[in-house]
């Protein structure tokens, strides 16, 4: 059986916590750092990687570990790999962790591209969102990753945050095109339970912008970024040519991959799993995973177009042919004849796709691909 060639690694620690995040994470004062880097090392040689195409190293924040911590991590994961050269591998990084000698841990090391968590370039903002760092951080930092040889560079914005106006975005994507990076990750806000956010809105405490207010955020952004030359790719993601995520390609394209760590999610032999979030849980269990679901051939399909779909390239019929040894047509036939009669996707018979504004409600369509069990 062909072994998956991606693979996610998971570090839960971060300086604070920001205000809008549920991801599996804690303030990594006073934690077991080392005894959870062992524990994960340990947990990426048991599956005898040896072959991969991206290793992408998220959290929580990674650039919140110590240098030296940062290169024996770096050194465990890679060298069991059998070549490194053409691999895509990515580490997530706050901007106030990015010091000269983080930087040239992660520049002496095979990564070769840095995902940046910007968010706002507002410092109003940035202080609202619970972020530790300044405007000025984050473009000393991409300037001194540029600098030190990284040419791959990722950061992440935000949109429809509390108290933030259409002025506001129209000065963020302002300074990211002066900075001409090479890609962009473009959330709206969400609010989770369990954060900070979702507690002031419960107590009406939180100013968000309306929901027409934050379409014309997503609409004023789509338009300037294309404009500028960035191809939206994915619901979420821009880029220039050639510089896509292929890691996060693997996702869309509901490909198989390893997912290594804390609170971590992997798709292994059909089987959908997550570790134990809980630190010390994870440490202490000699069995990290929590779950693991082997899914029905009907959740397979379900995940072939709620996950191709967020792609521009969108779904292949013949591809789901072949995947599935089942016709798309009669599969899905009526569902799309119902959505071909909306502006929310295109279909020429052989591809199905999201419209422009089939990306801004995509989950409105991902619905009607439910199936029956």
């Amino acid at each position: 059986m062909k072994k998956p060639e991606a693979a996610y690694v998971h570090i839960p620690f971060c300086s604070q916590i920001c205000y809008y995040c549920d991801f599996a994470k804690v303030v990594v004062a006073g934690q077991p750092v080392d005894a959870y880097l062992e524990a994960l090392i340990d947990e990426w040689r048991g599956y005898t990687i040896s072959n991969l195409k991206t290793l992408y190293i998220g959290g929580g924040t990674p650039t919140v570990l110590s240098p030296q911590q940062m290169k024996k991590l770096l050194s465990a994961l890679t060298e069991v790999l059998s070549d490194t050269a053409d691999m895509e591998i990515t580490v997530e990084a706050n901007p106030g962790d990015l010091s000269d000698e983080m930087i040239s841990a992660l520049a002496d090391s095979p990564v070769n591209r840095v995902s940046v968590g910007v968010q706002t370039f507002d410092n109003r903002l940035l202080k609202k969102i619970g972020r530790n760092q300044t405007a000025d951080e984050a473009l000393s930092a991409l300037t001194r990753l540029r600098a030190a040889g990284f040419e791959n560079l990722t950061v992440d914005l935000i949109y429809g945050l509390p108290g933030q106006t259409l002025d506001d975005v129209i000065r963020d994507v302002a300074q990211f095109l002066a900075l001409d990076l090479p890609h962009i990750a473009l959330y709206g806000l969400i609010l989770e339970d369990h954060t900070r956010f979702m507690q002031l809105e419960r107590m009406g405490k939180l100013n968000l912008p309306t929901d027409d207010r934050a379409a014309d955020m997503y609409e004023y952004i789509v338009s300037q970024l294309t404009a500028a030359g960035y191809g939206h790719y994915e619901i979420s993601n821009f880029s220039k040519p050639g510089f896509e995520s292929k890691h996060n390609l693997t996702y869309w394209d509901n490909a198989e991959y390893y997912g290594v760590g804390a609170g971590a999610s992997g798709y292994v032999n059909g089987v959908r799993y997550k570790n134990h979030g809980p630190i010390q849980h994870y440490i202490n269990s000699v069995d990290k995973r929590v779950t693991a679901d082997t899914l029905t051939e009907h959740q397979k399909m379900e995940e072939e177009l709620f996950l191709g779909l967020r792609k521009a390239t969108g779904v292949s019929v013949a591809t789901f042919d072949a995947k599935f040894s089942q016709s798309f047509s009669a599969v899905y036939g009526d569902v799309v004849d119902k959505l071909a009669k909306t502006d929310l996707v295109s279909y020429d018979g052989q591809i199905l796709r999201l419209t422009e504004r089939g990306f801004e409600l995509g989950n409105e369509v991902f619905a009607e691909f439910l199936l029956d069990t």
